[in-house]
């Protein structure tokens, strides 16, 4: 027997319910920041990450997947704000419309060891503002994150920003930071040995122990940061203040890929264990001029569908079913039962029929496991009479009604 790869799910019936919702509530919200979709393939060039989310990262040395095909390298993509500024800039949406609003949902891949609520094929939804500096941008993008979340009725998250501030001054701190762990490294975790050496704001990002302890003590601050992004930062956190939006400023927080500058943001619940980012985003005012494009200042973020359904927990979205089951009962019943499956249909009211030749009691039992709304009997009776017996499912009570009363009667 096969079994699935490690790493991937399958969803099965009974929980994909609970995604269909979640993305319906999500498209809804975009659609009130006025976010429109954008849908890119799963498979991209190799160089395009090893470009933008930066050769030393984990993402790019250790967890992408990479198919090669003759002289061609290709990986299933990581993640997507690369392959949608790829595809901004590919299809001229910098020359025709500038300023641009996208949201996107699909699976994601990475080759990590899988745990809970992390999958080597998960799902992001996500959202990209690209084209303006404006710090009222960022206000709106971490409020629309803030709002898919309680439009979810996920509560208890928190939300932790900071200011990377810009190029020259994530140089200054990446600098500055490394001098500070010089004196801790011994005690640093393996991997952040290594960090320290390629990318030390990666240390800041280490779950482990050890690490968390030598940065909680380096006295970490915004003194890196120029006046201008100082200023930046200082519209932003008055911005979510003016909302009324919870947030904690944390000097430590950093994003794990190159491209992240000024405003970050992570949003985390307690539900999730160490790994306990459900959310996360910021700038990346530089991406688009690296890709090949013009200077133009860009934010976005991703939650991760799996992270959210564990956030949910036992709260999740009941499951409403309106299924009209059609039960027959000989030869010209089945006839009957089958014209009236279309009507149904034609009429918008989801509906099945028995198919296996059940008994009437097995028959029913099938529609109570489907969740039944309603069962529509017809058997010699009913076609003597022309009326079908209709059951309700949820309060037992039933009644013969005509062909003609059919509809009112199943949609009342």
């Amino acid at each position: 027997m096969y079994k699935k790869v490690s790493g991937t799910k399958d969803i099965l019936p009974e929980e994909s319910y609970i995604w269909q919702e979640i993305e319906k509530t999500c498209r809804s919200t975009f659609s009130l920041y006025n976010f429109q979709e954008i849908r890119t393939p799963l498979i991209e060039e190799e160089s395009l990450f090893n470009r933008s989310l930066g050769r030393d990262t984990e993402i790019v040395q250790k967890q992408m997947f990479t198919i090669c095909n003759k002289d061609e390298n290709y990986v299933l993509r990581p993640e997507g704000t690369a392959s949608i500024v790829r595809s901004y800039l590919e299809n001229n949406l910098d020359k025709t419309s500038r300023f641009s609003k996208f949201y996107y949902l699909g699976p994601m891949f990475r080759l990590e060891r899988p745990q809970k609520g992390r999958l080597r094929q998960f799902h992001h939804i996500g959202c990209e503002a690209i084209g303006s500096y404006d710090p009222a941008l960022d206000i709106e993008v971490i409020s629309l994150a803030d709002r898919l979340l309680s439009s979810l009725s996920i509560a208890n998250y928190k939300t932790r920003i900071n200011s990377l501030g810009c190029l020259k001054d994530k140089a200054k701190f990446t600098e500055a930071i490394r001098k500070k762990l010089q004196d801790n490294k011994e005690g640093l975790c393996e991997d952040c040995r290594d960090r320290l050496k390629n990318n030390p704001l990666r240390v800041l990002d280490c779950k482990k122990g050890l690490c968390r302890d030598i940065v909680k003590h380096l006295g970490i601050h915004e003194s890196f940061l120029c006046a201008e992004c100082k200023l930046h930062f200082k519209e932003v956190t008055e911005g979510l203040d003016s909302l009324k939006i919870k947030y904690e400023i944390d000097p430590c927080l950093v994003r794990g890929l190159d491209y992240y500058n000024q405003t970050v943001f992570e949003i985390t619940h307690d539900s999730l264990g160490s790994q306990d980012a459900i959310g996360a985003g910021g700038r990346y005012n530089n991406l688009v001029a690296e890709l090949g494009g013009p200077e133009l200042g860009s934010i976005g973020f991703a939650f991760g569908v799996e992270r959210l359904i564990l956030a949910k927990g036992t709260k999740m979205i009941p499951r409403v079913n309106s299924l009209a089951y059609i039960i027959t009962i000989g030869e010209k019943a089945r006839g009957e039962g089958i014209e009236i499956l279309q009507i149904l249909r034609d009429n918008g009211v989801p509906s099945d029929m028995d198919y296996e030749g059940r008994s009437i009691k097995g028959a029913m039992r099938r529609a109570s496991d489907l969740k039944a709304k309603v069962c529509l009997i017809i058997g010699d009776d009913e076609m003597k009479k022309g009326v079908i017996t209709l059951k309700d499912m949820l309060l037992g009570g039933q009644k013969e009604v005509g062909s003609g009363d059919l509809i009112r009667e199943i949609i009342c």
